[in-house]
């Protein structure tokens, strides 16, 4: 089994992008992010509100992180400390070295290659700091931006879940992409 240690914080960086912890100041561009139904239309989750429902995410992140129980970034480019994304490793499952990859992206920075050059980092982390055996992204079936990002990071689909998550009063089937460690 897997010994998850997430102390001291894991900064990354790639040729564009600094991959750092999310702090409070992060709290009006986590908002932004969470709270717009175009961003979150592929996630089953509730729209964030306010920045105090911002301050609660960010919490949530460090009770995960300070607990070793999953851990996300915040995308910045290297020139500008903003946080335009968020990147992490959820659902991770020691027992079975395997672990879930999550992102989102403001629209502003869509189409530029950030997520791709983000995912290859965690890869690179999450395979050889971490010693992964495989990770997996499950996203909607509709959200073909998504599929296309993990397709293009050598991710393989293993399945299509029919209506397997009820969220505000609908079923929503999911696809699971995964790719195995060959570091």
């Amino acid at each position: 089994m897997l010994t998850i240690n997430f102390s001291p914080f894991p900064n990354l960086e790639t040729e564009r992008l600094s991959l750092r912890r999310v702090n409070k100041n992060d709290a009006s561009a986590i908002l932004e992010l969470r709270s717009s139904p175009e961003s979150m239309k592929y996630i089953p989750r509730p729209l964030l509100k306010t920045t105090e429902d911002a301050l609660e995410h960010i919490a949530m992140i460090d009770d995960k992180i300070d607990n070793n129980e999953g851990i996300n970034w915040a995308i910045t480019l290297k020139n500008d400390s903003e946080l335009i994304g968020l990147i992490g490793f959820y659902r991770i499952r020691p027992e079975h070295y395997r672990a879930e990859i999550g992102y989102m992206l403001l629209p502003d920075f869509s189409g530029k290659g950030i997520i791709s050059e983000a995912i290859n980092e965690l890869m690179n982390y999450g395979f050889k700091t971490m010693h992964l055996h495989s990770v997996e992204g499950v996203i909607d079936p509709n959200n073909l931006a998504s599929e296309k990002v993990l397709q293009k990071n050598g991710f393989i689909k293993e399945a299509h879940l029919r209506e397997n998550e009820y969220f505000e009063g609908r079923f929503w089937d999911s696809v699971i992409y995964s790719k195995l460690n060959q570091l």
